[in-house]
């Protein structure tokens, strides 16, 4: 009787464990053998928000693993969660969510490399009553997480609203995803307010290369509704902004930069290039990067020099030559690539694309482009520019230079308002 038991259960459980046992193996191979390459590679750093697991409490269940959009951004070593491809996590934070055992923290920094970040509180306050800070500023990278953040700080600021005098109810600064989304939901609640944007609707998603693929998730609209898409392109996206403005009745002043804020009293102006603003509140849905990084050589004010690929075609039959590592660079070096009669030169002062996603790299290697890392940029004239590489210079013919090095939060502006400024190592 008992061995008929054993038959009929005993059996099929034991050929389950095996089972379990050989994919746990599996994957922890598969898992250990990207982190390895991840770390030859010099993916170790993230660049934004990012999963930190705490191994005391980790199940090993694997259901970040599943959560993650992005792939094998996270996977299982040991029996316990881990980042694998840290440079590439772009803070999702589904990993977070999905994890039954709290083990998950979603920090910025590491303990080697701090991000500066404003402080912020989880109402988006700053230090400074009646500033706000929503989006790419205060951290949040994802164009889906910023529109969240843009109406939730439309709330705050609603609840902490004072009785309404001559002034304007707030002012929003930017109108990238954060600052679209916040004015729409400052319009449902009927807010006396208005938008700045010293460019135009889209904030820094209009200057992404053509066809680029910004969102992943569906996303919501205050005022406009839900939209089911998990794959938008840039086009795609500032389309649905476009109508979203005209649907929402938004009126955003395009071309407007602010040049400063103050406070008189609970009242503050903001001042632009075209005339100042007196308002109760004031929300910064800006970018990160609101500066270019600037690469100090000489002939970088030359008009071939720009800091930022619009479009491709324009520089067709072109000599070009694309400066940085990340994403944006090697995005910007492929497109151009691709134009017909284009010769494309890549330079990039690391050894290897550390920051920049694999999909990225892979197309980088089926391109056309001449790579040379270990270089920098010594000299910019009219017809060529000279690179330093590996000690020696080299001069090449050109006729274009676009440098996608980044830029610089705008750090002096906010420390000019009052707002503190953080350092954070790997903390929350």
């Amino acid at each position: 009787m008992a061995s008929a038991a054993f038959v009929a259960y005993g059996v099929p459980l034991a050929f389950a464990w095996t089972i379990y046992v050989a994919r746990r193996r599996r994957v922890q191979i598969l898992s250990t053998a990207k982190r390895e390459a991840a770390q030859e590679a010099g993916l170790v750093e993230p660049a934004t928000l990012h999963p930190k697991v705490d191994p005391s409490l980790c199940l090993g269940c694997s259901a970040c693993v599943q959560a993650c959009p992005e792939g094998d951004i996270i996977g299982l070593i040991d029996g316990k969660a881990e980042l694998l491809e840290a440079a590439n996590c772009i803070g999702h934070g589904a990993c977070k969510t999905a994890c039954p055992a709290n083990a998950i923290t979603l920090v910025f920094g590491t303990e080697t490399r701090g991000v500066e970040l404003p402080m912020v509180d989880a109402r988006f306050r700053t230090n400074v009553p009646g500033i706000y800070i929503a989006g790419e500023l205060g951290g949040m990278g994802l164009v889906r997480n910023a529109l969240e953040q843009g109406r939730q700080a439309i709330d705050s600021i609603v609840a902490d609203a004072k009785p309404k005098g001559d002034a304007l109810d707030l002012v929003i600064v930017g109108c990238g995803p954060a600052g679209l989304s916040a004015s729409l939901a400052a319009h449902e609640k009927g807010l006396r307010f208005v938008t700045l944007e010293q460019e135009r609707l889209g904030g820094a998603v209009a200057h992404y290369p053509r066809g680029k693929l910004v969102m992943t998730a569906p996303f919501t609209l205050p005022l406009i509704g839900s939209f089911d898409y998990h794959e938008l392109s840039k086009e795609e996206l500032i389309a649905i902004f476009e109508t979203a403005k005209l649907e929402g009745g938004l009126r955003i002043q395009e071309g407007e930069r602010v040049e400063r804020i103050s406070k008189a009293g609970e009242i503050f102006e903001v001042k632009t290039q075209k005339g100042s603003y007196r308002t109760q509140a004031v929300l910064l849905a800006l970018g990160r990067q609101g500066t270019p990084r600037k690469l100090g050589a000489p002939g970088e004010d030359l008009a071939k020099v720009v800091y930022r690929l619009v479009d491709p075609e324009q520089y067709r039959g072109s000599k070009a030559l694309v400066v940085g590592g990340g994403d944006s660079a090697l995005e910007a070096a492929c497109a151009l690539a691709a134009q017909p009669g284009t010769h494309v030169t890549l330079s990039y002062r690391g050894e290897a694309f550390s920051r920049a996603k694999p999909a990225n790299r892979a197309r980088l290697n089926h391109s056309t482009c001449q790579i040379m890392l270990s270089s920098v940029v010594e000299r910019i004239e009219p017809r060529s520019v000279t690179l330093r590489n590996a000690g020696a210079l080299k001069r090449l013919e050109n006729d274009v230079v676009i440098v996608c090095a980044g830029g610089q939060m705008p750090t002096d502006f906010l420390r000019d308002i009052g707002v503190e400024i953080e350092t954070k190592y790997g903390a929350p």
